[in-house]
């Protein structure tokens, strides 16, 4: 299983002093180093974490593959266009949120997201869509053109009740299964940590966890490299 390293909270640390360090170019080289098998960000319009220079510099210092997660503004997706990561995870971003809060609504939006769709594989940019474990949302993202599908992962991860978390682990699993046998390649993220991804790893048909904010947070008392691996190990289990 592939671990994508989402690094957006170093900017935040950064971008709270409006300064030059922590900086995300170097802990992207850290990242892979530990075992990183891509590098997640997400340039919102807000510009709250991740810079334009980031990404520019993070598409040529990468040596894994760039992941770069965005929403539908007219201004990102130019932005993408000429950067040209190798692959972008079409998200729904609203300013008022923390974090992402729910997978992209394809039945309300599909007319733009196919549009988005067409532009970045016309520019050799592989495209996934982050969306809730539904059949029908899965549906859609093939029809559309989408090559990959990140399943929302947190009902799953935020859970108290053992019960709510069960079924929620069981419609991610199906939601693979659906995926797969319609030829989607399929991640999977959001709030998940090491202490409840292994539950997750077992579903063989998900190629890709993206994490983010647990890596980060253990990488203050371990650095970012061993975190990075330490989490590796975790998945690699399965």
């Amino acid at each position: 299983m592939k671990l994508g390293v989402n690094i957006d909270h170093i900017a935040t640390v950064r971008q709270a002093r409006r300064t030059f360090e922590p900086d995300p170019v170097r802990v992207a080289v850290l990242a892979e180093l530990g075992g990183a098998d891509s590098i997640v960000i997400h340039l919102r319009e807000d510009r709250r974490h991740i810079q334009d220079r980031d990404l520019r510099l993070l598409k040529e210092i990468v040596s894994t593959k760039l992941n770069l997660e965005m929403g539908l503004s007219d201004e990102i997706i130019q932005i993408a266009l000429q950067v040209k990561p190798y692959q972008v995870t079409l998200v729904p971003e609203r300013r008022e949120e923390l974090t992402t809060e729910g997978g992209l609504n394809l039945i309300k939006e599909r007319k733009r997201i196919e549009e988005a769709i067409k532009l970045f594989k016309k520019n050799n940019i592989m495209v996934s869509l982050f969306i809730d474990p539904d059949r029908e949302q899965l549906q859609i993202a093939k029809i559309i053109g989408a090559q990959m599908v990140e399943l929302h992962t947190g009902i799953y991860a935020n859970a108290k009740d053992p019960e709510i978390q069960r079924i929620a682990l069981h419609k991610l699993a199906e939601s693979a299964v659906t995926a797969r046998n319609t030829r989607l390649s399929v991640a999977a993220g959001h709030g998940l940590t090491y202490l409840n991804v292994q539950p997750i790893t077992k579903i063989i048909e998900i190629e890709e966890l993206n994490i983010g904010h647990s890596i980060i947070a253990r990488a203050v008392f371990v650095g970012i490299e061993d975190a990075v691996s330490e989490m590796k190990e975790i998945i690699s289990r399965r």
